[in-house]
């Protein structure tokens, strides 16, 4: 090993490691699983996640790198990759969740001394154009509803009308909504359902813990939903009190519905974006919004939704068109009454006030 001279004397460099990129990859993924490897933020990672950093390093880069060694490669290798697979057709957010899983063991390989760079810094990847996701208009939404089967309709009621995400539907229960019987005012969001591990895990982030106002459209569905089912523990919308709905046959049941009355499908997750774009329009601050919806931050929030609503330009000025207006009206004043006249939009200079005549102002002789 190679000492190195420091302030307090000597210490001792590590050698690169020889693993392949294979054997890293197995051990980092295992570790993760584990607990023991966490997200830059300090929790755990998640089953999905986990799922698709692995399937990306499985179907594109292991079959390329396997055998090469970690501290080998270098950001060229894996640009060239990346160049190919655009190339070859993939979509970028293909490609962009293809390098997700070696980014994070590169990351932790720096931090351990494997690697003295991490050569996934600095990566080119096509720039991935989110398409906008379908939002339902309120008459819309309301003859969606309207043509699902009663048993169904509770549970999109509550992805139209509080946001909740399919994982999170799945393991609502009756605690989690009802008081004594009767609907709360706030829905308590406090874990999801993985389909795939087939277990209940926490939301998706810290702010996935929240509470969600119940409006009278969302209270009546609910306790419509609660007097068919009858009972007063368990999950809300399960297929048993302890087995989460079918997701796949709830949107099969809803599609022929909607098919029969002519309507244009729709999923849990654009209801989802529904909601959002419905409290945007309703004037809800974007932190409120930001907060129902179980965003880690605002900025995700006008990311996503700041486009919304088409028409807001217009929706913005008259309000604050009204709210001049009003303040005006308060203070008794008018910004146009302080101002000079104007013609045709050009505005008028005053005229000097001259000295009467037969009068001599100063610096002015008399006027004749």
């Amino acid at each position: 090993m190679q000492q190195h001279r420091t302030q307090q004397g000597f210490r001792v460099r590590r050698p690169r490691t020889h693993a392949t990129l294979r054997e890293a990859w197995t051990v980092w993924l295992a570790s993760a699983k584990a607990g023991t490897i966490r997200t830059r933020s300090g929790d755990c990672y998640k089953a999905s996640a986990l799922r698709s950093y692995e399937a990306g390093m499985e179907a594109r880069v292991l079959p390329v790198f396997e055998r090469e060694e970690l501290s080998v490669l270098e950001l060229r290798d894996f640009q060239d990759l990346a160049d190919q697979l655009l190339a070859d057709g993939h979509d970028p957010s293909t490609i962009r969740n293809t390098f997700m899983g070696l980014r994070a063991l590169y990351r932790r390989a720096v931090i351990r001394g494997d690697v003295a760079l991490n050569p996934t810094a600095g990566l080119q990847l096509p720039a991935v154009r989110g398409r906008r996701d379908r939002i339902a208009s309120v008459s819309e939404a309301d003859k969606l509803l309207a043509a699902l089967p009663d048993g169904d309709r509770a549970v999109w009621s509550t992805a139209f009308f509080a946001g909740l995400r399919r994982g999170e539907l799945m393991a609502l229960d009756v605690m989690h909504v009802f008081d004594d019987n009767e609907v709360a005012s706030l829905i308590a969001v406090e874990r999801s359902y993985d389909p795939v591990a087939g277990e209940f895990i926490t939301p998706k982030s810290h702010a996935g813990t929240r509470r969600v106002p119940v409006t009278r459209e969302l209270r009546g569905h609910l306790m419509a939903h609660q007097l068919r089912l009858g009972g007063t523990t368990g999950l809300l919308f399960g297929r048993t009190p302890t087995r989460p709905f079918d997701d796949r046959a709830l949107k099969l049941r809803a599609e022929k519905a909607w098919h029969a009355a002519g309507l244009t499908p729709i999923t849990l997750h654009e209801a989802r974006h529904t909601y959002a774009s419905l409290l945007i329009a309703a004037g809800v601050n974007s932190k409120a919004v930001s907060t129902y919806m179980g965003h880690a931050s605002i900025t995700i929030t006008l990311d996503r939704y700041g486009h919304l609503m088409p028409g807001n330009e217009a929706e913005a000025a008259n309000l604050l068109d009204a709210y001049l207006a009003r303040e005006r009206d308060a203070s008794g004043a008018s910004v146009a009454a302080r101002m000079p006249h104007s013609r045709n939009g050009v505005r008028l200079r005053k005229r000097p006030a001259y000295p009467p005549p037969d009068t001599e102002g100063p610096g002015v002789g008399p006027v004749r």
